[in-house]
């Protein structure tokens, strides 16, 4: 599900009530996280930390003038995702993800290719 929105600001207006404090929850953390550099906007109708053209000229591979997509959170119509392509890219980091998870939710993970869905966002833990 993409909204049709033209920025940041209206997409994060355009979060349901319900969802609305752990999306803004996730971008906190990751800007807090991610190393000095990385910049929010609207990426592929989505919410994305991205490597700016400043940094990486070359922008995407499959789209040059869209800077570099890093990870992306999506509010969807029955969940929160959570893209993160690179976690496939290192076996350990994979391994690392899925042994933390339980640390942080009393849900069962649930992972797709390159994302992972949360369903139940009260689950979350505040570590």
């Amino acid at each position: 599900m993409q909204y049709e929105v033209a920025n940041l600001e209206e997409y994060l207006t355009s979060i349901p009530v319900e969802r609305k404090e752990a999306v803004e929850k996730l971008i906190k953390i990751l800007a807090d996280k991610l190393p000095t550099g990385f910049e929010l906007q609207l990426s592929y109708g989505h919410l994305g930390f991205v490597v700016p053209h400043s940094l990486y000229p070359n922008g995407y591979h499959c789209d040059p003038k869209s800077p570099l997509p890093f990870i992306n959170i999506a509010s969807q119509k029955n969940f929160i995702a959570l893209y993160h392509m690179g976690i496939y890219m290192d076996d350990k980091l994979l391994n690392w993800f899925v042994d933390e998870y339980p640390k942080y939710s009393k849900r069962k993970l649930d992972m797709g290719k390159s994302s992972t869905y949360s369903k139940k966002i009260n689950h979350v833990t505040n570590r």
